[in-house]
């Protein structure tokens, strides 16, 4: 369930179940747009109180992105049956991506309450609690999941995020390698695991990054975290690699090729950052700073007219991008 660049660009409600339902006529504004959609419409008329088929037509208008239409639906479903422990999740995913998380939060907390021993429950609304900064809720909660299942390795993943937000660095450590323990294929607590210890100065941080790239060695994030490590270990040419290594287990993954092309640039390195943020732009033809950097590597490189053709493209998508805008100043491109 749970499952870098250089700082300077230059150097570099809720609804109640017991009040009044919407009607199926509520949520058909968008039915015509889509085939499936319609057709599901179609069946409520026929089975208005069939819960199952407003949590389909809920899933669809969420994919679509159409959020009040899946809320309305996804509230009728519940209306109807208000003791389906899914309706409550989906409805909860909804408010999530709608930026309504407090509302997330209720729809969870009532799930609890019908399930109080339910753990994938438990920590969604753990997530949720995190996420709005309550703290001591979500410890509270934790601790409930780990009385139900003490080998959670997710729980104890998230109880180091709490401690680590409430200043106990110690307990944090403590906890995200109690996941790692349980979970020897838990990428993600690996890699939080080697953040916390190289922030504690500790030596043995790398060997967690290592650990995360070692789980899958095609992982894109660990192999960018273990990079983000090298770097700010000064070990500028294997975080160059590493980066690279990211960029290349996923093409769409442009940020490896980013950051590689700013290491390349702290090096004074012009042709291969070049080359590095060449590759940023054919793989994310929209990619603003990438169009910028690889302007200022021109420039550097005495190629004016590239330059200015390069921030001209990044004022065209962001014109008020401060570096672009110094870039095409000073280089008097008209």
């Amino acid at each position: 369930m749970i499952r870098l660049i250089i700082s300077s660009y230059l150097l570099l409600s809720l609804f109640s179940c017991n009040g009044d339902a919407p009607s199926a006529e509520a949520t058909i504004n968008t039915s015509g747009r889509d085939p499936g959609i319609a057709r599901l419409t179609e069946a409520i008329k026929a089975e208005p109180e069939n819960a199952d088929l407003y949590a389909q037509r809920a899933s669809m208008e969420y994919d679509k992105k159409n959020y009040d239409a899946a809320i309305t639906d996804m509230t009728r479903a519940l209306s109807i049956d208000s003791t389906n422990i899914e309706y409550h999740y989906n409805l909860a995913d909804v408010y999530l991506d709608y930026y309504r998380s407090r509302l997330a939060l209720r729809t969870l907390e009532r799930a609890s309450r019908l399930q109080p021993n339910n753990v994938e429950t438990l920590l969604r609304l753990a997530e949720t609690e995190l996420t709005l900064k309550q703290y001591e809720d979500a410890l509270v909660t934790l601790s409930d999941i780990t009385k139900v299942d003490p080998r959670n390795p997710d729980a104890y993943y998230l109880l180091s995020q709490a401690f680590l937000e409430t200043g106990d660095t110690a307990r944090a450590i403590k906890s995200v390698e109690e996941a790692t323990e349980i979970d020897p294929d838990f990428t993600d607590a690996f890699i939080k695991m080697g953040q916390l210890l190289f922030a504690k100065g500790l030596p043995r941080a790398g060997q967690y990054f290592d650990a995360a790239v070692a789980i899958d060695p095609e992982d894109a994030i660990a192999l960018h975290a273990k990079a983000d490590y090298l770097r700010d270990n000064d070990q500028l040419n294997e975080a160059i690699s590493a980066y690279r290594a990211a960029s290349l287990a996923d093409r769409q993954y442009v940020a490896g090729h980013f950051n590689a092309g700013l290491l390349y640039l702290e090096l004074d390195s012009l042709q291969p950052a070049l080359i590095e943020f060449n590759l940023v732009i054919k793989n994310d033809p929209v990619h603003i700073r990438g169009f910028f950097f690889r302007g200022y590597t021109k420039e550097q490189l005495g190629q004016m007219e590239a330059a200015c053709k390069d921030y001209d493209v990044a004022l065209r998508f962001a014109p008020d991008y401060q570096l672009a805008m110094d870039g095409y100043a000073r280089m008097g491109c008209q």
